[in-house]
């Protein structure tokens, strides 16, 4: 199976209904999108999908349409009404106007979820909320874990930024349906291409100043700030008045991307343009395309750092292996040593790429006792690998492909063996086993082997 690399080209910024767009103008399957938009326990919007003309050039177009505006678009409450403004609204109207092929417009009404009707009144909904919205519908689990990730990215915003903890933050821009609709989408797109990589150029975003609810803020907006200082983006800032990166936006790139280096040569296999609503004076366009390496190239480099600690508390390391992971370690593990003076300790070992590395000693000596960090970078050679899910007999399963020459391996996702041994009444080790021989079975079939 050759390399997919995702290549995310954001020189007009980037949001969340951009990305869904770019994603399903490059082949993401719409009817996988509506039918998990279908299963949100969420009422008062609809969804729909257009071409439009920015510049001229054809693009795709993801609106959703809440019954109450939440002035997102409206650009003389955004920047205050300036001279020349009515003529910007006019040229704004009429490129809305100038568009064909309505491919898809869904309505989503409080019938629709009897169990769930009051969830389009909250003003307001908190992390723990929107985790129960998330979970609750229907989705793969990559898609779902993809969709959480990206939220708990922007709790973690919102939170730096207004001083509270993430259990506090409640969620009132970004947490509003249309935000909702956008995260899950763009997680189910990405899903459903299934690429092996994913890349983002640097985020382009504007200057000057911009109106949320609570009043005048700057660009980069603080939560874009905040994801980008955690999460090592690089923005570009251009001399646009306005906000080109939205927080979502943001969040998006800090979840989802695996690297940031394009291969040295590449062959393009598809691209897809995604439309943005607000009209600045920039193409308003985010390209998204599908890239082959040249030439399979299986070796890496990464990092490995290593410290001993031998006066650290078992919760505080548990803690810090998480945090690692989060921050995009690509592994981490610590073993039982004996010290000098046959001290019992652990040693802590940390596997990230070239460019994570200052974030990763960052996480160890902020959360553990140790006053030093060894590193060195080494070669690797790794197995081509991509996430699908496959509908199979007991339920549908989440399951790492990975390819080496000719042959490839196919190993279930923990969390879908553990879910289907239980919903099945079937022990773990046989209900790995059986979902194995199933996708092998089927793969081989398909004459993919």
């Amino acid at each position: 199976m050759k390399d997919k690399i995702l290549y995310m080209e954001c020189a007009s910024g980037i949001s969340g209904d951009m990305t869904v767009a770019a994603l399903l103008d490059l082949g993401a399957d719409r009817q996988v999108l509506m039918n998990a938009l279908d299963s949100l326990p969420l009422s008062g919007y609809s969804v729909e999908i257009r071409d439009v003309f920015k510049s001229g050039i054809r693009a795709c177009d993801f609106n959703v349409i809440l019954e109450r505006d939440n002035h997102d678009h409206d650009m003389e409450y955004l920047h205050g009404k300036q001279n020349g403004e009515d003529e910007h609204a006019e040229h704004v109207h009429a490129a809305h106007e100038h568009t064909e092929n309505v491919h898809a417009a869904h309505e989503h009404s409080e019938h629709e979820h009897p169990n769930h009707g009051h969830a389009g009144h909250h003003h307001s909904r908190n992390l723990h909320d929107i985790t129960e919205i998330i979970l609750s519908s229907r989705m793969t689990e990559h898609a779902r874990t993809l969709a959480l990730k990206i939220f708990r990215i922007l709790a973690e915003a919102e939170a730096s930024v207004h001083g509270k903890t993430v259990d506090e933050v409640h969620f009132h821009e970004v947490g509003a349906v249309d935000s909702i609709v956008d995260i899950v989408a763009a997680a189910v797109c990405i899903d459903n291409l299934q690429p092996t990589e994913i890349i983002f150029s640097a985020l382009t975003d504007g200057i000057g100043q911009i109106r949320c609810q609570h009043g005048l803020i700057p660009v980069p907006v603080p939560a874009v700030a905040a994801i980008a200082v955690k999460h090592s983006l690089t923005l570009k800032t251009v001399p646009i008045e306005g906000e080109l990166v939205t927080p979502t936006g943001a969040a998006i790139a800090a979840a989802v991307a695996t690297g940031t280096e394009l291969p040295a040569e590449y062959r393009v296999r598809n691209i897809g343009l995604g439309a943005g609503k607000r009209d600045y004076k920039t193409a308003g366009l985010l390209r998204a395309m599908i890239l082959e390496p040249s030439e399979k190239d299986i070796h890496d480099t990464i990092v490995t750092l290593e410290t001993n600690i031998d006066d650290c508390t078992g919760e505080a390391l548990s803690f810090t292996l998480q945090e690692l992971m989060d921050q995009g370690a690509l592994d981490v593990f610590y073993t039982p040593i004996f010290m000098k003076k046959s001290r019992p300790a652990y040693l802590l070992k940390v596997i990230c790429r070239p460019e994570d590395r200052e974030k990763m000693e960052a996480v160890i000596f902020r959360n553990t006792t140790t006053i030093g960090i060894r590193y060195q970078e080494m070669k690797r050679t790794k197995l081509d690998r991509r996430i699908t899910a496959v509908e199979t007999p007991w339920g549908m399963a989440d399951i790492k492909c990975c390819t080496y020459v000719n042959d490839t391996f196919y190993y279930p996702e923990n969390d879908s063996v553990c879910r289907l041994a239980k919903s099945n009444e079937i022990g773990f080790p046989e209900m790995y086993g059986l979902i194995q021989s199933y996708v092998r079975d089927m793969e081989s079939r398909n004459g993919n082997d």
